[in-house]
């Protein structure tokens, strides 16, 4: 789309979608590239049917700052954290938001002969998206053909095996099915096939009913065959982001937490100083990966010629016996609806054991509000229909997910075309764990040839791709736990039952090469209080644990930081008896 004629027509396009939509009291109108809404608009759902009606006119992007009519301005949380840590330095390259994508992109680049900061808001990596969505690696057979998303997410699926295999993180490939609700549906089997081909694919094929009872014979009866793909992963994304970091540091890169990006210093075109709650200090290239707020992100630089909103997913966990009961992934989606911006939930396999319900899909208006509601709940349960040895009371817990979801509902891979130093990662909703590998491939190749044209660039002849994961004693034969207990004996005291989690595996996790002090955190990495009793059994000795390694007093240790602590105070601090109480007991015993 070039040239003035090419503008005023998608102009005219988009205020005549809007008129259509009855959408009377917006306005739009042209800002480089993109089209940008304003006015008011009746309710949060209406703004977000503005916003797509604005697409497909020619526009690069679609920047929606409608006011929604009782919707207050959500507004991003930031540390209470204030220091002057970062004062005053430089780097070759920093990172914006430590999630997947963050995570992954900084051990990309420290490849190189390169400084690079890991930049996240919160006391910990994947606090957002990145722990809060199913583990699942997509084949790319949803993503529409010649998107991004089709791109990165075969290029990443097939990366996994070599990625996980170096950061010594479990991944295993059940495939997926996705079921046929009628007979009919085979007369779409030719679409799905030219799909997965468009796309790329790796393995795909069609089932009978009998042919997938024969393997996953708890399957509903109400199935009429599937597609089956073979590639589909799953892994633990919040342990994948955490091994991407650790890798990073390990050759070399430092990664901040509790550091928030607040503005910048721009000078022309360029971003001259990068101010947070930790100081002012300058890069080269920024790299802006902030998820949910990477728009936010982009408008601190002038260069916001896209708006992010929340698509809203509830999951639900099932017991870890669960896992008997099915080998693959299955969903049973309504192929025939093409308008769909979600693929629809099901059930989904863990490594650990769990089946996953979901998610669910819902736009809201808040970015980090990770409530769950009875009718999300009530979603769900059309999923559990597909596996008849499921039942509500194997539902051990819920949790939410907010996806940043672009208006034109695909990634955002590209240096910005204004802003000479910033690159952007964002609007990474699904599947963007799949993708995180490819992505961080392309992010690197920009950054590397925007930083050659400005100093010398040289590989790192030590780095080290391979990452020593922390043994997990279930996983292990008696043998091989045998030898680790005669070594450390802590390998030995279980502590948390539920999930059998030994001492040692916990004093390990709070060991590694970045900062564990929450218990959320704790849990994220090694399970802890993830069983059926939620930590209700071996919380006490956990924060005991805590308190040792981390050197904290147990009144300080908190769940997910600040104020959520567990306890108040020493029950018996300062209470002292004097000689006469002490003797008056003694003389009744």
């Amino acid at each position: 789309m070039e040239g003035k004629h090419a503008m005023g027509t998608g102009l005219k396009a988009v205020k005549k979608a809007l008129k259509k939509a009855g959408l009377t009291g917006v306005e739009a109108h042209e800002w480089r590239k993109s089209v940008v809404l304003t006015g008011r608009a009746p309710s949060w759902d209406d703004k977000i049917r503005a916003g797509y009606a604005a697409t497909k006119k020619g526009y690069k992007g679609v920047v929606n700052d409608i006011v929604a009519e009782g919707v207050e301005a959500d507004v991003m949380s930031i540390p209470s954290t204030t220091d002057s840590l970062l004062e005053g330095r430089h780097f070759d390259v920093v990172v914006i938001g430590g999630g997947v994508i963050g995570s992954a992109i900084a051990r990309e680049l420290s490849r190189y002969n390169i400084t690079i900061a890991l930049l996240d808001k919160e006391d910990d990596l994947a606090i957002h998206a990145s722990s809060r969505n199913d583990g699942m690696i997509h084949p790319g057979l949803a993503a529409s053909p010649g998107s991004l998303k089709a791109h990165y997410n075969v290029r990443g699926n097939r990366a996994y095996t070599k990625v996980c295999e170096e950061l010594g993180v479990e991944l295993k490939r059940p495939g997926s099915l996705v079921l046929f609700s009628n007979p009919f549906i085979k007369l779409i089997l030719p679409f799905l096939k030219a799909r997965a081909r468009k796309n790329g694919v790796d393995g795909y094929q069609y089932l009978s009913k009998k042919e997938v009872n024969e393997i996953e014979p708890n399957t509903t009866t109400h199935q009429h065959g599937a597609f089956f793909l073979p590639s589909t992963g799953i892994l633990s994304p919040y342990k994948l982001t955490i091994a991407f970091a650790e890798n990073a540091v390990q050759n070399g890169a430092e990664v901040f937490l509790c550091t928030a990006v607040l503005g910048f210093d721009m000078e022309d075109n360029h971003i001259a100083r990068i101010k947070t709650n930790r100081g002012t200090f300058s890069a080269s290239v920024v790299i802006n990966a902030a998820g949910i707020w990477a728009d936010k992100i982009a408008d601190f630089a002038n260069d916001r010629f896209f708006s992010l909103h929340g698509r809203k997913g509830v999951e639900a966990v099932l017991d870890t016996k669960t896992g008997h009961y099915q080998r693959r992934i299955m969903a049973m989606p309504h192929l025939f609806q093409t308008s769909s911006k979600t693929k629809g939930g099901g059930l989904v396999i863990t490594n650990e054991g769990n089946l996953l319900i979901g998610p669910t899909a819902e736009e809201v208006p808040y970015r980090e509000l990770y409530t769950t509601e009875q009718q999300d709940i009530d979603a769900l349960m059309k999923h559990i229909k597909l596996n008849t040895r499921l039942n509500i009371s194997d539902i051990i817990t819920y949790f939410a997910g907010i996806r940043a979801c672009t208006y034109e509902e695909d990634f955002i891979i590209e240096a910005s075309e204004y802003i000479d130093n910033l690159v952007h990662a964002a609007g990474i909703q699904s599947p963007g764990l799949a993708s995180a590998p490819a992505i961080a491939e392309d992010i690197t190749a920009i950054v590397i040839d925007k930083l050659k044209k400005l100093q010398d660039v040289t590989t790192r002849e030590n780095f080290n791709p391979y990452r020593k994961a922390i043994p997990e004693m279930k996983d292990l034969s008696l043998e091989e736990r045998a030898r680790y207990i005669r070594e450390n004996p802590a390998y030995g005291r279980i502590v948390c039952r539920c999930e059998e989690i030994s001492e040692g595996e916990i004093r390990d996790t709070l060991r590694s090469p970045i900062p564990v002090t929450t218990l959320d955190g704790l849990k994220r990495r090694a399970r802890v209080g993830a069983g059926r009793c939620h930590g209700g059994f071996c919380t006490p000795r956990v924060l005991e644990i805590m308190s040792e390694e981390l050197h904290m007093n147990m009144t300080e240790i908190t769940k997910k930081g600040k104020y959520s602590e567990f306890l108040l105070d020493e029950t018996k601090r300062n209470i002292t008896y004097s000689d006469k109480h002490v003797r008056s007991i003694e003389s009744t015993e």
